[in-house]
């Protein structure tokens, strides 16, 4: 299985298919988790110092922290997943 890679803001690049959860940051479940993840470290912050608008739990149970919102991430996967099969049919004609 290829590595599908989106572009998350700021340079940085996330593995679509290592998602297994998005959602906001400012829900109390999501807080709690945060705040858990911080403490045993398994944070990956790429916000480049802006304000947490979606938390990403990884299938390795990592928590990476995006500034952009969680519908832009959607949008983001969606339209990655759409060129990959636009260009696996362009290759079979």
């Amino acid at each position: 299985m290829a590595t599908e890679l989106v572009h998350v803001g700021f340079g940085n690049y996330l593995a679509s298919n290592r998602i297994a959860h998005r959602l906001p940051p400012n829900s109390a479940p999501a807080q709690r988790l945060i705040r858990k993840a911080k403490e045993e470290r398994i944070v990956i912050d790429m916000t480049s110092g802006r304000r947490t608008k979606t938390a990403v739990v990884l299938d390795s149970g990592q928590v990476v922290l995006l500034a952009i919102t969680p519908e832009a991430l959607a949008g983001r996967v969606t339209a990655a997943r759409q060129d990959k099969v636009a260009q696996a049919q362009a290759a079979v004609e």
